[in-house]
């Protein structure tokens, strides 16, 4: 019977390390710790400076391992697409920053998996609710002006699929 344990940790993008909280969850399962942090840290590597989830799948008999990530939050997404600190703490009075479409359709691509979007458009139309409780304006307007434009088709040629 093959034993199976999973190993579920937040780390922050590309700088995993064998300390904790990595170490002490994985070390008892007699795995090359070293081995598990450089595997992580090439499939985090495009997330630098954001928190990303990861899940280490262990088969405590043989002491193989499969690392599997998932995608930082979108509001992570948008912080760093920004290069900003963090988001707005009053984001109906203070803007942070301001979103190009492409810039947000790259985030839309990104979370895809994780949205239950039927198609690009309505993926695009629920980032943009995050960009509102961020403080992001897109194309330098209020992400539910952008939404209904959406809806008015003035971005159908670049939200096709």
């Amino acid at each position: 019977m093959n034993a199976k344990k999973i190993v579920e940790i937040l780390v922050n993008g590309g700088n995993a390390t064998a300390g904790p909280p990595l170490g002490p969850a994985l070390g008892p399962l007699g795995l090359n710790v070293l081995a598990v942090v450089k595997k992580i840290n090439e499939l985090t590597d495009a997330y630098v400076g954001m928190k990303v989830p990861v899940k280490v799948e262990v088969d405590v008999e043989t002491k193989t391992f499969n690392v599997s990530i998932g995608t930082p939050t979108t509001s992570a997404l948008l912080v760093k697409e920004l290069n900003i600190a963090k988001g707005s703490g009053t984001p109906n009075t203070e803007k942070v920053g301001n979103l190009t479409m492409e810039q947000l359709i790259h985030i839309t691509k990104l979370k895809r998996e994780q949205l239950f979007s039927k198609n690009l458009k309505a993926a695009v139309k629920e980032i943009l609710g995050s960009c509102v409780s961020v403080g992001v304006t897109v194309n330098e307007k209020e992400p539910k002006e952008i939404q209904r434009e959406i809806d008015d088709g003035l971005f159908d040629d670049i939200l096709k699929e």
